[in-house]
This record gives C-alpha cells, sequence and structure tokens, in this order.
C-alpha cells in the first residue's frame, strides 16, 4: 500500500483566547483523518497542536509527531503520536516535520508557528521546493500577516509573487478542498 499524502500542521501550543480556533483545529484533525492523510505536527498533546492531533487519532488517521528533546517533558504528557521523532533542537524539528510532509498547513498560533511559517515560506521564496502552503485564517486571524506581506511587498523587500506562495483559506472545509486539488 502506498503511504498515504502527508500534511505538516504548524500551531499554536496554547489554545488561544477564541475557541474557534480550537473547534477548526478538531475540524481540520478529523478532516485529516477522513481524507486518509497522515499528520505531521510537533507531537505535542497541548494547545491546537492537541486538539488537531488527537482529533486526526480519534477519527483513525496516522500520525507523526516530531519534537525536540527539551521539550520532551513541556509539550508532551501522554502518547498521541502514532510514530514519534526526537530531534536535538527546534531547527531540526522543522526540517523533519518539513522533509516528511506533501503540503504544510499553518493554524493561529505565536511566535513558534510564525517561525515555522517564515521559514518554510523563505525556502519556497528562494526555489528549494514547490509544496504548497496554506494559512487557516479561522475568524480573520492571519489577516494582520497578510497585511504585513503586501507591506513588504510594496516596500520593495519581496517581489509580487510572495504573495502566491501562502493560500489563505477561511475554513476547514475549503482548506481540504485546495489540499485535495493541490495534492492531486
Amino acid at each position: 500500500m502506498p503511504f498515504p499524502r502527508s500534511i505538516c500542521v504548524f500551531c499554536g501550543a496554547r489554545p488561544g483566547a477564541n475557541p474557534a480556533h480550537a473547534a477548526a483545529g478538531r475540524a481540520f484533525g478529523a478532516a485529516i483523518a477522513a481524507e486518509g492523510w497522515r499528520l505531521v505536527y510537533g507531537a505535542g498533546d497541548v494547545g491546537l497542536m492537541g486538539e488537531v492531533a488527537a482529533a486526526a487519532q480519534a477519527a483513525g488517521g496516522q500520525t507523526l509527531g516530531v519534537i525536540p528533546q527539551h521539550l520532551l517533558g513541556r509539550e508532551r504528557h501522554r502518547d498521541i503520536a502514532t510514530t514519534m521523532i526526537v530531534t536535538e533542537d527546534m531547527h531540526e524539528r522543522k526540517k523533519v516535520m518539513f522533509m516528511n510532509s506533501d503540503a504544510i498547513v499553518v493554524l493561529p498560533g505565536g511566535a513558534g508557528s510564525l517561525d515555522e511559517f517564515f521559514e518554510v515560506l523563505t525556502w519556497r521564496q528562494i526555489g528549494l521546493h514547490t509544496k504548497p502552503i496554506f494559512l487557516l485564517n479561522t475568524d480573520g486571524y492571519w489577516m494582520p500577516l497578510v497585511h504585513l506581506i503586501e507591506h513588504v511587498i510594496a516596500e520593495g523587500f519581496a517581489e509580487p509573487q510572495l504573495r502566491s506562495y501562502a493560500a489563505v483559506v477561511d475554513d476547514v472545509p475549503a482548506l481540504v478542498g485546495r489540499l485535495r486539488a493541490a495534492l492531486s
């Protein structure tokens, strides 16, 4: 049996203040399993990361958790990953997650999620990959980031095609549709 398509999900290790983010995380985790895709995530069972993974596993999905050694005690409290990889550091974690995925989806999150997004966006910008990148824009969460990217382009620090490297999608059904199209 061929290996399933894998979706790398970067998102918060906190739940955030808006319950819509956790609901979208659970819906997306369940959708990943329903599509027969594998979830690649940061291996923690906390925050949105935990919501996505628990929903994917509850729906029978495969999960690959990737966690750096120093976060084992902080982000992982129970085994929710089907397969686990422990890395030396955060940089290696991002690389392993990216290399084991066919597409990248960024849900709401904080500085770590922004770091992960900008790293894969930069890799795309300099031609290191062509994997699709999606921002799940639940309740407009990513609009300040979208405006920042537009500002960077307007100020001459990036070419206009930068805006095409990451698609902004407002809800889980639209995201799943876009992923199906991108992965077919």
